[in-house]
């Protein structure tokens, strides 16, 4: 298909600098209808604004969707479910909302008859890799336009230049370049003033969360109800997921607890570095392991363990909606049916400490753990035991005496 050949495009579309200028240089370029998609996955910026801003740049058609407890629900719990951090400090948030976007986009296209779908992932990115993945894997006919691999233009400070000569209004200034993107799981930062990885971010970028340093002296205790591995009560009051969350990322943040600053292997090949605060999800995160450790079997526990930098790995490329992570979550979800129970967390000073947990499922027997006089354990069977486990290391000791003689 030549460009002039697309009649409708379905744009992802978040009311920023480079979907902004991307609505008009999709009229420009391809002479196409653009269909603008806003998904609400609990950014807090004024969707009402955002479908205004679209239409005054000439669409005609938005779709702003409330999709908070879906997003949840369907895609962040599953992942919680699973313990999934990527690179030992990365909770994720970005790469799990790309799917849900990206596969909401494909529904709109059937739905508007749409030959296209487009992104304003860079080519250096992530993105771009995680919603065409999901595109392909949904739709894998459906044409794709990524304009940062097909326009001249090579950085953002040349797209506010873009939209200054074309009259669209944004918010990113030549002086503050850096990239933002949040969601109701947290908030990434990344580029700009951030790519000296010497630097230290700037306190006046976060919105989620106060400095540890400025946060409260006092510690706030938490209690969290867990049923087959889902957060589904805090303090005893049930909430829906995305209400839960959302109540955790108040907590969390106003004690200074998620914020993550590392040097990331993009799955493009580069390294990049990211700062992020996931308040809400680092609690869910240490209160699911704690759960976990009291409720799980051993060796359930330590294969499961095995699982999660593939798991995540595969979060973070972007293959949601490929076979093998569809099959790492049934048995994920599997092992998650005895994680049933109420954690306690300390959150202080940034910190998000496990400090109780109790469970009806759990393996915790006071009986035999106790140091005390017990009736339920022979401490003389333990000798056995090592033995038998210390045979192979004694018959190799032995063949190494023997090599020495």
């Amino acid at each position: 298909m030549s460009r002039s050949s697309y009649k409708k495009v379905v744009l992802a579309y978040s009311g920023g600098l480079d979907t902004s200028v991307i609505l008009k240089w999709l009229e420009e370029v391809y002479g196409c209808e653009v269909i603008a998609f806003c998904a609400d996955l609990g950014q807090g910026e004024d969707l009402k604004a955002i479908k205004k801003k679209a239409q005054s740049l000439g669409v005609k058609k938005v779709y702003v969707e409330d999709l908070r407890e879906a997003f949840v629900k369907d895609h962040v719990f599953p992942m919680l479910r699973g313990n999934a951090i990527y690179e030992g400090s990365y909770l994720l948030g970005t790469s799990i909302a790309r799917p849900l976007i990206a596969r909401r986009q494909i529904e709109i296209a059937a739905d508007e008859g749409a030959e296209a779908v487009c992104h304003g992932a860079t080519g250096k990115g992530n993105d771009q890799v995680r919603f065409e993945l999901t595109y392909m894997a949904l739709h894998p006919q459906i044409k794709i336009i990524a304009p940062w691999r097909e326009w001249t233009m090579r950085s953002r400070r040349e797209l506010i230049e873009y939209a200054e000569k074309h009259g669209i209004p944004v918010t990113a200034t030549k002086a503050k370049p850096y990239s933002m993107d949040m969601n109701l799981f947290h908030t990434s930062y990344e580029g700009g003033i951030l790519e000296d990885p010497w630097k230290a971010p700037p306190e006046e970028i976060f919105v989620m969360s106060v400095s540890p340093e400025r946060a409260p002296k006092k510690a706030r205790e938490v209690e969290i109800d867990y049923v087959a591995g889902n957060p589904v009560a805090v303090d005893g009051k049930k909430m829906s997921p995305a209400a839960l969350l959302a109540h955790l990322n108040k907590l969390g943040g106003e004690h200074g607890v998620g914020r993550v600053d590392l040097v990331e292997n993009r799955y493009v090949g580069m390294k990049s570095r990211g700062v992020y605060e996931t308040p809400g999800g680092t609690i869910l995160h240490a209160a699911h392991r704690g759960l976990e450790s009291l409720t799980m079997d051993r060796e359930v526990l330590h294969l499961r363990d095995s699982l999660i930098p593939r798991y995540a790995e595969l979060i973070y490329y972007g293959y949601w909606y490929a076979p093998e992570r569809e099959m790492l979550q049934v048995a994920l979800d599997e092992a998650q049916r005895d994680v049933t129970g109420t954690v306690r967390v300390k959150l202080y000073k940034g910190t998000c400490t496990v400090v109780g947990r109790k469970s009806p499922r759990s393996l915790y027997r006071l009986d035999m753990a106790t140091f005390e006089e017990d009736d339920v354990y022979r401490q003389k069977d333990a000798e056995g035991f090592i033995r038998l486990n210390a045979l192979r290391l004694a018959i190799r000791a032995q063949r190494k005496k023997r090599a020495t003689r």
